[in-house]
């Protein structure tokens, strides 16, 4: 390993299956050492891991970097959003975290939608409209069922709070993840005091949101990571927002991200308010705004069709007339919690690989369709949409991507940016510098651009017309699993 030219920082990202540490030269953005390890998710109806897991996987994950990590001089966390996480006097977790894609608080979205003033209320307030994966909903749904566990909580944490406070000492969180719990007011960019009235959630309890470039602690004594004490700590941020900033983003530059959960965002100078909820109006990491949608199945219900049918996720032929809307745990984008997949067009002749790209096109297709919503009206409509995540690098997800958007696509080659925008968080403390610049003089957009092909306009009109015919059976509550 070379030497590196500038001083060492830590990204993290705790994502919902795994935590992955890397260690960056914050000179030229170059990785010198990397580790990963694996978190257990529930199934069943909820959604839930235990917190205590992610500090032991980020403590494995930095052992696994070795002694690059001792030299880090700073240290970022980037995390899932939404995850309520309920702490005791003691700092220790009250019950597992309830994360972001358990759609079990539904009805509590719906009700406090209703109660507090309809959509139009909550996107002006909050910027976006109430939906099964936002915490505030978590909230109200372990106060009517658990009652006990709301009663032992002394404080309410996000992933990322979760081990950044384990870092410091300190109770933190930042105006990027805050914004998706449902209780920040990004008029104010403040705690909402009357929704956190209404829920029955002292705001006392909560983190104290950081400012970008504001150092959030430091390194304190007792931790089993090899951190020097007195290491700074960023304010860390939500993984969107952290893989806004690990590309770097400029206004108007669209992205898509194909991941446990699909999303497409770009940043903003204008403070978001759908109240269709299609888009939630999340606020990024350094002052401006990151208007996003997302959907809760993608690469994972994706490979679960191709497990199911014994084929390679590669393994797609062309298809006519088949529709396949792969909403396996419920769906956000469009808003159907209760859903399960749905199948129309099956033939005698169908193919088990046409099915399977059947499933790529439904899961590609809600997302292009709220990529209008997201995009401001000055943004360049034929700039290349920037493909990241897990799927990226996917031939079938590329294709897919290619055929119905009509748009070109670029894949970034860097990886793991959300790690890489902590890191570049943890840098901007170390040199001053916005951390979106120090990803733009890390040139972390830097991939192949795939020319734009016609788009397949014949196959999006089937979906959303199979959509519209099929909303009532989606959205009707399933009785069994």
């Amino acid at each position: 390993m070379s030497a590196a030219e500038g001083p060492l920082v830590v990204g993290v990202d705790t994502s919902t299956q795994s935590t992955k540490a890397l260690v960056v030269d914050a000179a030229t953005g170059r990785v010198v050492a990397s580790g990963q390890a694996p978190h257990t998710v529930s199934s069943g109806a909820g959604r839930e891991s235990d917190p205590r897991q992610w500090w032991d996987a980020l403590c494995e994950a930095l052992r696994q970097c070795g002694d690059a990590a001792r030299e880090a001089a700073a240290v970022s966390i980037g995390g899932q959003q939404h995850g309520l996480v309920t702490l005791d006097g003691r700092g220790e977790p009250v019950r597992p975290a309830l994360l972001w894609n358990d759609v079990r608080s539904a009805p509590q979205a719906r009700r406090l939608t209703e109660e507090l003033g309809g959509a139009k209320f909550w996107a002006e307030r909050t910027g976006s409209v109430p939906a099964a994966s936002f915490t505030v909903t978590k909230w109200a749904w372990l106060a009517e069922n658990e009652p006990e566990s709301v009663r032992a909580t002394r404080a309410v944490r996000l992933p990322h709070d979760y081990l950044t406070e384990r870092l410091t000492g300190q109770g933190t969180t930042d105006r990027g993840d805050a914004s998706g719990t449902g209780w920040w007011a990004s008029g104010t960019e403040s705690y909402d005091e009357e929704i956190l009235a209404r829920v029955g959630l002292d705001p006392a309890m909560l983190p104290r949101v950081v400012r970008s470039g504001e150092v959030a602690g430091t390194v304190r004594d007792s931790h089993d990571l090899p951190f020097s004490k007195g290491t700074l700590v960023a304010p860390g941020t939500g993984d969107n927002a952290a893989a806004a900033l690990g590309l770097g983003l400029r206004p108007g530059m669209p992205v898509l991200s194909l991941g446990t959960s699909g999303t497409v965002y770009a940043v903003s100078k204008r403070r978001p308010a759908d109240p269709t909820g299609t888009v939630a109006g999340f606020a990024d990491a350094h002052g401006d705004w990151l208007p996003l949608a997302c959907t809760l199945n993608c690469t994972l219900a994706v490979d679960r069709l191709a497990s199911l049918l014994g084929l390679d996720r590669e393994a797609v032929e062309p298809t006519t007339g088949l529709t396949l809307l792969p909403y396996l745990d419920g769906e956000r984008t469009p808003n159907l919690p209760n859903a399960s997949g749905l199948l129309h067009g099956l033939r005698h002749d169908t193919t088990a690989g046409q099915l399977l790209q059947a499933a790529y096109d439904g899961a590609v297709h809600a997302l292009l369709g709220a990529l209008d919503l997201v995009l401001d009206e000055d943004a360049d409509r034929s700039a290349p949409l920037l493909l990241i995540g897990g799927g990226a690098r996917g031939t079938a997800w590329q294709q897919t991507v290619r055929r119905l958007s009509g748009r070109p696509v670029q894949v970034p080659e860097a990886k793991e940016l959300v790690a890489l925008g902590a890191a570049a968080q943890a840098a901007g403390l170390l040199t001053g510098e916005d951390p979106a610049a120090v990803a733009r003089r890390w040139n972390t957009t830097r991939g192949p651009v795939l020319d734009a092909v016609e788009r397949d306009e014949e196959t999006l009109a089937r979906i959303s017309g199979v959509l519209s015919d099929a909303a009532p059976l989606l959205e009707r509550s399933s009785e069994t699993h």
